[in-house]
Protein backbone atom coordinates (compact mmCIF):
# COMPACT_ATOMS: atom_id res chain seq x y z
CA UNK A 1 0.00 0.00 0.00
CA UNK A 2 2.73 2.23 0.94
CA UNK A 3 4.41 1.44 -2.74
CA UNK A 4 1.44 2.47 -4.13
CA UNK A 5 1.07 6.11 -2.41
CA UNK A 6 4.39 6.86 -2.66
CA UNK A 7 4.56 6.11 -6.62
CA UNK A 8 1.31 8.22 -7.31
CA UNK A 9 1.46 10.93 -10.16
CA UNK A 10 2.16 13.90 -9.05
CA UNK A 11 -0.70 16.78 -8.09
CA UNK A 12 -0.56 20.32 -9.32
CA UNK A 13 1.08 22.13 -6.25
CA UNK A 14 3.77 19.10 -6.31
CA UNK A 15 4.59 20.16 -9.81
CA UNK A 16 5.15 23.54 -9.14
CA UNK A 17 7.02 22.78 -6.39
CA UNK A 18 9.30 20.62 -8.76
CA UNK A 19 9.24 23.14 -11.38
CA UNK A 20 10.13 25.99 -8.98
CA UNK A 21 13.64 23.48 -8.26
CA UNK A 22 14.96 22.83 -11.41
CA UNK A 23 14.70 26.75 -12.30
CA UNK A 24 16.46 27.85 -8.79
CA UNK A 25 19.42 24.85 -9.76
CA UNK A 26 19.65 26.09 -12.90
CA UNK A 27 20.34 29.74 -11.44
CA UNK A 28 22.42 28.05 -8.98
CA UNK A 29 25.05 26.86 -12.23
CA UNK A 30 24.66 30.52 -13.11
CA UNK A 31 25.44 32.49 -10.30
CA UNK A 32 27.76 29.19 -8.01
CA UNK A 33 28.63 31.40 -4.88
CA UNK A 34 31.50 29.17 -4.60
CA UNK A 35 32.39 29.17 -7.94
CA UNK A 36 31.61 32.01 -10.48
CA UNK A 37 31.13 34.92 -7.85
CA UNK A 38 34.18 33.78 -5.89
CA UNK A 39 35.74 34.01 -9.20
CA UNK A 40 34.23 37.00 -10.31
CA UNK A 41 35.92 38.39 -6.70
CA UNK A 42 38.76 37.00 -7.37
CA UNK A 43 39.00 38.45 -10.65
CA UNK A 44 38.19 41.85 -8.97
CA UNK A 45 41.39 41.48 -6.61
CA UNK A 46 39.46 40.90 -3.78
CA UNK A 47 41.02 39.36 -0.81
CA UNK A 48 40.37 36.08 0.74
CA UNK A 49 37.99 36.92 3.66
CA UNK A 50 36.14 39.01 0.97
CA UNK A 51 35.96 36.22 -0.95
CA UNK A 52 35.09 34.01 2.52
CA UNK A 53 32.54 36.84 3.28
CA UNK A 54 30.52 36.03 0.21
CA UNK A 55 29.35 32.44 0.87
CA UNK A 56 28.71 33.75 4.57
CA UNK A 57 26.36 36.44 3.06
CA UNK A 58 24.63 33.71 0.99
CA UNK A 59 24.06 31.11 3.94
CA UNK A 60 24.25 32.30 6.92
CA UNK A 61 22.18 36.00 5.33
CA UNK A 62 19.71 33.21 4.96
CA UNK A 63 19.52 31.42 8.09
CA UNK A 64 19.59 34.16 10.34
CA UNK A 65 16.40 35.78 10.10
CA UNK A 66 14.10 33.25 10.13
CA UNK A 67 13.94 32.93 13.92
CA UNK A 68 12.61 36.87 13.46
CA UNK A 69 10.13 35.54 10.53
CA UNK A 70 8.86 32.60 12.01
CA UNK A 71 7.36 35.24 14.84
CA UNK A 72 6.28 36.62 11.73
CA UNK A 73 4.37 33.96 9.75
CA UNK A 74 2.99 31.63 12.99
CA UNK A 75 -0.26 33.90 13.28
CA UNK A 76 -0.34 33.89 9.33
CA UNK A 77 -3.13 31.03 7.84
CA UNK A 78 -1.49 31.50 5.12
CA UNK A 79 2.54 31.54 4.64
CA UNK A 80 2.59 32.10 0.18
CA UNK A 81 2.43 35.79 0.96
CA UNK A 82 5.71 36.56 2.49
CA UNK A 83 7.37 33.95 0.08
CA UNK A 84 6.04 35.98 -2.39
CA UNK A 85 7.32 39.71 -1.46
CA UNK A 86 10.60 38.70 -0.33
CA UNK A 87 10.82 36.93 -4.04
CA UNK A 88 10.44 40.13 -5.54
CA UNK A 89 13.16 42.03 -3.62
CA UNK A 90 15.15 38.77 -4.46
CA UNK A 91 14.73 39.51 -8.23
CA UNK A 92 15.56 43.32 -7.64
CA UNK A 93 18.88 42.75 -6.40
CA UNK A 94 19.53 40.01 -8.67
CA UNK A 95 19.10 42.75 -11.06
CA UNK A 96 21.19 45.36 -9.43
CA UNK A 97 24.16 42.63 -9.07
CA UNK A 98 23.88 42.57 -13.00
CA UNK A 99 24.24 46.10 -13.26
CA UNK A 100 26.89 46.61 -10.99
CA UNK A 101 29.01 44.14 -12.75
CA UNK A 102 28.63 45.27 -16.19
CA UNK A 103 29.23 49.09 -15.60
CA UNK A 104 31.69 49.44 -12.19
CA UNK A 105 34.34 46.29 -12.80
CA UNK A 106 36.77 49.10 -13.79
CA UNK A 107 36.28 50.56 -9.83
CA UNK A 108 36.58 47.52 -8.11
CA UNK A 109 36.05 48.39 -4.68
CA UNK A 110 32.79 50.09 -4.89
CA UNK A 111 31.62 47.60 -7.35
CA UNK A 112 32.60 44.74 -4.81
CA UNK A 113 31.27 46.98 -2.08
CA UNK A 114 27.73 47.35 -3.86
CA UNK A 115 28.10 43.52 -4.81
CA UNK A 116 28.04 42.91 -1.27
CA UNK A 117 24.91 45.11 -0.40
CA UNK A 118 23.11 43.32 -2.85
CA UNK A 119 23.94 40.35 -2.19
CA UNK A 120 23.38 41.20 1.34
CA UNK A 121 20.26 42.43 0.63
CA UNK A 122 19.33 39.18 -1.42
CA UNK A 123 20.15 36.82 1.32
CA UNK A 124 18.07 38.51 3.97
CA UNK A 125 15.16 37.96 1.85
CA UNK A 126 16.39 34.65 1.00
CA UNK A 127 15.64 34.06 4.56
CA UNK A 128 12.01 35.66 4.65
CA UNK A 129 10.96 33.62 1.99
CA UNK A 130 12.77 30.33 3.18
CA UNK A 131 10.35 28.95 6.16
CA UNK A 132 7.11 30.23 4.38
CA UNK A 133 8.56 27.70 1.68
CA UNK A 134 9.16 24.63 4.26
CA UNK A 135 6.11 25.29 6.24
CA UNK A 136 4.51 25.17 2.36
CA UNK A 137 5.89 22.25 1.36
CA UNK A 138 5.35 20.81 4.08
CA UNK A 139 1.50 21.32 3.89
CA UNK A 140 1.16 20.85 0.04
CA UNK A 141 3.75 17.47 0.10
CA UNK A 142 2.74 14.10 2.17
CA UNK A 143 5.77 13.36 4.61
CA UNK A 144 5.91 10.16 2.37
CA UNK A 145 6.05 11.61 -0.36
CA UNK A 146 8.97 14.04 0.46
CA UNK A 147 12.01 11.99 -0.01
CA UNK A 148 11.01 11.48 -3.97
CA UNK A 149 9.66 15.34 -4.26
CA UNK A 150 13.44 16.67 -2.89
CA UNK A 151 14.87 13.77 -4.76
CA UNK A 152 13.06 14.38 -8.69
CA UNK A 153 13.89 18.24 -7.82
CA UNK A 154 17.27 17.79 -7.21
CA UNK A 155 17.89 15.37 -9.68
CA UNK A 156 16.45 17.38 -13.12
CA UNK A 157 17.40 20.23 -11.63
CA UNK A 158 20.89 19.34 -11.56
CA UNK A 159 20.80 18.22 -15.45
CA UNK A 160 19.65 21.57 -15.80
CA UNK A 161 22.36 23.26 -13.75
CA UNK A 162 24.84 20.96 -16.08
CA UNK A 163 23.49 22.88 -18.92
CA UNK A 164 24.96 26.01 -16.80
CA UNK A 165 28.02 24.95 -16.54
CA UNK A 166 28.44 24.41 -20.10
CA UNK A 167 27.30 28.00 -20.99
CA UNK A 168 29.78 29.37 -18.34
CA UNK A 169 33.12 28.13 -19.78
CA UNK A 170 31.70 28.87 -23.13
CA UNK A 171 31.11 32.20 -22.11
CA UNK A 172 34.17 32.37 -20.18
CA UNK A 173 36.10 30.95 -22.79
CA UNK A 174 35.09 33.35 -25.39
CA UNK A 175 35.89 36.58 -26.45
CA UNK A 176 33.59 38.36 -24.77
CA UNK A 177 35.62 40.42 -22.71
CA UNK A 178 35.40 41.07 -18.83
CA UNK A 179 33.09 42.43 -17.34
CA UNK A 180 30.57 41.86 -19.70
CA UNK A 181 31.30 37.96 -19.71
CA UNK A 182 30.07 37.91 -16.17
CA UNK A 183 27.53 40.16 -16.42
CA UNK A 184 25.72 37.83 -18.90
CA UNK A 185 25.91 34.95 -16.80
CA UNK A 186 24.67 36.54 -14.18
CA UNK A 187 21.88 38.17 -16.01
CA UNK A 188 20.83 34.42 -17.53
CA UNK A 189 20.97 33.06 -13.62
CA UNK A 190 18.21 36.24 -12.40
CA UNK A 191 16.02 34.86 -15.61
CA UNK A 192 16.10 31.53 -13.74
CA UNK A 193 15.20 32.40 -11.07
CA UNK A 194 12.71 35.15 -11.38
CA UNK A 195 11.25 32.35 -13.21
CA UNK A 196 11.48 29.92 -10.41
CA UNK A 197 9.73 32.33 -7.87
CA UNK A 198 6.61 32.96 -10.44
CA UNK A 199 5.81 29.47 -10.33
CA UNK A 200 6.23 28.69 -6.77
CA UNK A 201 3.94 31.29 -6.26
CA UNK A 202 1.56 29.93 -8.22
CA UNK A 203 1.23 27.14 -5.41
CA UNK A 204 -2.40 26.78 -3.64
CA UNK A 205 -1.96 26.77 -0.64
CA UNK A 206 -4.01 25.28 1.91
CA UNK A 207 -5.03 27.81 5.26
CA UNK A 208 -3.93 26.50 8.44
CA UNK A 209 -4.97 26.86 11.64
CA UNK A 210 -4.73 30.04 13.09
CA UNK A 211 -2.09 30.03 15.73
CA UNK A 212 -1.76 32.77 18.70
CA UNK A 213 0.50 35.87 17.52
CA UNK A 214 3.34 35.47 20.52
CA UNK A 215 5.73 38.10 18.87
CA UNK A 216 9.48 38.20 18.54
CA UNK A 217 10.44 38.13 22.14
CA UNK A 218 7.95 35.73 22.97
CA UNK A 219 10.28 33.35 19.96
CA UNK A 220 13.43 33.81 21.42
CA UNK A 221 12.18 33.07 24.83
CA UNK A 222 11.06 29.90 23.65
CA UNK A 223 14.46 28.48 22.15
CA UNK A 224 15.70 27.26 25.43
CA UNK A 225 12.13 25.53 25.97
CA UNK A 226 13.49 24.28 21.76
CA UNK A 227 16.32 22.99 22.50
CA UNK A 228 15.60 20.64 25.63
CA UNK A 229 14.46 18.27 22.82
CA UNK A 230 16.96 16.02 22.64
CA UNK A 231 16.73 14.58 19.33
CA UNK A 232 16.54 18.72 17.98
CA UNK A 233 19.79 19.05 20.16
CA UNK A 234 21.73 16.43 18.26
CA UNK A 235 20.85 17.78 14.59
CA UNK A 236 21.62 20.96 15.20
CA UNK A 237 25.03 19.67 16.88
CA UNK A 238 25.91 18.23 13.41
CA UNK A 239 24.77 21.27 11.38
CA UNK A 240 26.84 23.54 13.18
CA UNK A 241 29.72 21.13 12.82
CA UNK A 242 29.21 21.14 9.28
CA UNK A 243 28.75 24.92 9.18
CA UNK A 244 31.50 25.54 10.58
CA UNK A 245 33.19 23.14 7.75
CA UNK A 246 32.10 25.27 5.28
CA UNK A 247 34.77 27.74 5.83
CA UNK A 248 36.79 26.40 3.03
CA UNK A 249 33.87 26.19 0.29
CA UNK A 250 34.66 29.23 -1.33
CA UNK A 251 38.39 28.48 -1.65
CA UNK A 252 38.68 25.78 -3.33
CA UNK A 253 38.10 27.62 -7.26
CA UNK A 254 40.00 30.22 -5.72
CA UNK A 255 42.85 27.98 -5.12
CA UNK A 256 42.88 26.64 -8.39
CA UNK A 257 43.02 30.18 -9.85
CA UNK A 258 45.59 31.81 -8.02
CA UNK A 259 48.02 29.04 -6.76
CA UNK A 260 47.38 26.37 -9.11
CA UNK A 261 47.29 28.94 -12.08
CA UNK A 262 44.33 27.08 -13.65
CA UNK A 263 42.86 29.02 -16.70
CA UNK A 264 39.12 31.27 -15.76
CA UNK A 265 37.06 29.05 -18.53
CA UNK A 266 37.79 26.15 -15.98
CA UNK A 267 35.42 28.10 -13.21
CA UNK A 268 32.76 26.59 -15.91
CA UNK A 269 34.12 23.06 -15.65
CA UNK A 270 34.05 23.18 -11.92
CA UNK A 271 30.49 24.41 -11.82
CA UNK A 272 30.09 21.16 -14.54
CA UNK A 273 31.45 18.78 -11.75
CA UNK A 274 29.28 20.23 -9.46
CA UNK A 275 26.10 20.03 -11.30
CA UNK A 276 26.86 16.38 -13.57
CA UNK A 277 27.35 14.72 -10.15
CA UNK A 278 24.57 15.92 -8.75
CA UNK A 279 22.20 13.64 -10.62
CA UNK A 280 24.09 10.64 -10.04
CA UNK A 281 24.42 11.23 -6.54
CA UNK A 282 20.15 12.54 -5.94
CA UNK A 283 19.63 8.64 -7.28
CA UNK A 284 21.68 7.18 -4.74
CA UNK A 285 20.27 9.73 -1.62
CA UNK A 286 17.37 8.89 -2.70
CA UNK A 287 17.18 5.13 -2.17
CA UNK A 288 19.30 5.79 0.93
CA UNK A 289 16.54 8.06 2.21
CA UNK A 290 13.43 5.62 1.48
CA UNK A 291 15.48 2.45 2.53
CA UNK A 292 17.69 3.40 5.45
CA UNK A 293 16.63 7.25 6.88
CA UNK A 294 17.92 10.71 6.91
CA UNK A 295 20.36 10.33 9.49
CA UNK A 296 22.19 7.65 7.17
CA UNK A 297 22.42 10.19 4.61
CA UNK A 298 23.68 12.99 6.62
CA UNK A 299 26.37 10.95 7.91
CA UNK A 300 27.68 9.36 5.14
CA UNK A 301 27.41 12.81 3.17
CA UNK A 302 29.48 13.96 6.09
CA UNK A 303 32.21 11.76 4.50
CA UNK A 304 32.12 13.35 1.31
CA UNK A 305 32.24 16.73 2.27
CA UNK A 306 35.29 16.05 4.41
CA UNK A 307 37.06 14.65 1.88
CA UNK A 308 37.03 17.34 -0.62
CA UNK A 309 39.09 20.16 0.46
CA UNK A 310 41.74 17.30 1.54
CA UNK A 311 41.41 16.22 -1.93
CA UNK A 312 42.27 19.44 -3.77
CA UNK A 313 44.94 19.96 -1.20
CA UNK A 314 46.54 16.69 -2.03
CA UNK A 315 46.40 17.91 -5.76
CA UNK A 316 48.37 20.60 -5.12
CA UNK A 317 50.69 19.34 -3.19
CA UNK A 318 51.69 16.16 -5.03
CA UNK A 319 50.85 18.44 -8.39
CA UNK A 320 48.56 15.97 -9.93
CA UNK A 321 46.93 16.60 -13.16
CA UNK A 322 44.40 19.72 -13.82
CA UNK A 323 41.85 17.08 -14.44
CA UNK A 324 41.82 15.59 -11.40
CA UNK A 325 41.09 18.65 -9.04
CA UNK A 326 37.60 17.96 -10.58
CA UNK A 327 37.08 15.12 -7.85
CA UNK A 328 37.01 17.63 -4.96
CA UNK A 329 34.09 19.23 -6.41
CA UNK A 330 32.04 16.14 -7.25
CA UNK A 331 32.34 15.36 -3.80
CA UNK A 332 31.33 19.10 -2.18
CA UNK A 333 28.35 18.23 -5.25
CA UNK A 334 27.56 14.52 -3.73
CA UNK A 335 27.61 15.94 0.20
CA UNK A 336 25.32 19.03 -0.63
CA UNK A 337 22.96 16.81 -2.33
CA UNK A 338 22.86 14.12 0.64
CA UNK A 339 22.80 17.53 3.12
CA UNK A 340 19.42 19.31 1.38
CA UNK A 341 17.69 15.84 1.09
CA UNK A 342 19.14 14.47 4.29
CA UNK A 343 18.70 18.06 6.60
CA UNK A 344 15.83 18.65 5.15
CA UNK A 345 13.71 15.27 5.63
CA UNK A 346 15.38 14.60 8.91
CA UNK A 347 13.96 18.12 10.39
CA UNK A 348 10.72 18.04 8.86
CA UNK A 349 10.22 14.58 10.43
CA UNK A 350 11.81 15.56 14.09
CA UNK A 351 9.64 18.74 14.81
CA UNK A 352 6.38 19.16 16.48
CA UNK A 353 3.72 20.17 14.07
CA UNK A 354 2.29 22.38 16.27
CA UNK A 355 5.67 24.13 16.56
CA UNK A 356 7.20 23.83 13.04
CA UNK A 357 8.03 27.13 12.81
CA UNK A 358 9.50 27.70 15.75
CA UNK A 359 12.03 24.40 15.35
CA UNK A 360 13.05 25.90 11.61
CA UNK A 361 13.48 29.09 12.84
CA UNK A 362 16.02 28.27 15.67
CA UNK A 363 17.96 25.99 13.60
CA UNK A 364 18.78 28.06 10.98
CA UNK A 365 19.18 31.50 13.21
CA UNK A 366 22.10 29.44 15.26
CA UNK A 367 23.17 27.62 11.85
CA UNK A 368 23.48 31.15 10.40
CA UNK A 369 25.92 32.47 12.98
CA UNK A 370 27.76 29.48 12.17
CA UNK A 371 28.14 29.88 7.98
CA UNK A 372 30.23 33.07 8.37
CA UNK A 373 32.93 30.78 9.49
CA UNK A 374 34.34 31.43 5.46
CA UNK A 375 35.35 35.16 6.48
CA UNK A 376 37.74 33.01 9.34
CA UNK A 377 39.03 30.58 7.33
CA UNK A 378 39.71 33.88 4.75
CA UNK A 379 41.60 35.72 7.16
CA UNK A 380 43.46 32.41 8.04
CA UNK A 381 44.56 31.77 3.90
CA UNK A 382 45.93 35.00 3.94
CA UNK A 383 48.08 34.54 6.96
CA UNK A 384 48.91 31.21 7.12
CA UNK A 385 47.88 29.86 3.18
CA UNK A 386 44.88 27.58 1.84
CA UNK A 387 46.25 24.31 3.59
CA UNK A 388 45.40 24.68 7.03
CA UNK A 389 42.12 25.93 6.09
CA UNK A 390 40.87 22.78 3.72
CA UNK A 391 42.78 20.44 6.97
CA UNK A 392 40.71 22.15 9.59
CA UNK A 393 37.36 21.83 7.20
CA UNK A 394 38.29 17.98 6.86
CA UNK A 395 38.69 17.82 10.82
CA UNK A 396 35.27 19.24 11.84
CA UNK A 397 33.40 17.03 9.38
CA UNK A 398 34.72 14.09 11.03
CA UNK A 399 33.84 15.42 14.33
CA UNK A 400 29.90 15.47 12.41
CA UNK A 401 30.65 12.47 11.32
CA UNK A 402 30.79 10.93 15.08
CA UNK A 403 28.06 13.28 16.36
CA UNK A 404 25.61 12.18 13.71
CA UNK A 405 25.00 8.69 15.89
CA UNK A 406 23.14 10.83 18.28
CA UNK A 407 20.52 11.21 15.64
CA UNK A 408 17.37 9.81 16.13
CA UNK A 409 17.20 6.47 13.85
CA UNK A 410 13.81 6.64 12.97
CA UNK A 411 13.68 10.30 11.46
Amino acid sequence: MRRMTTRAPWNRNERLGILNGWAVFLGDGFMSVAVVLTGFAARLGAPNWVIGLLPAIAGGGWMLPQLLVAARVRPLTHKLPVYRSAAMVRTATYIFMVLAAALLADRPALCLTLFIVAMSLNALASGVSGLPFLEVVSKTVPSERRARFFGTRNLYGGLLAFGAGLLVRAILGSELAFPLNYALILALGTVAFTFGYWVFGLVQEPADTPLDRQGTRAEFRAVPETLRDPHFRAFLTVRLLLAAASMSDPFLAVYALRELHYPAATLGTFVMALTGAAPLSNIVWQRVAERKGSRRIIRYASVFYGLAPLWALTVGLLHLPSWTYLLAFILTSTAAQGFNLGHTNHLLNIVPEHARSRYIGTLNTLVGAALFTPVLGGLLADRAGYGPVFVLSGLLCAVAWVWCGKLRRDA
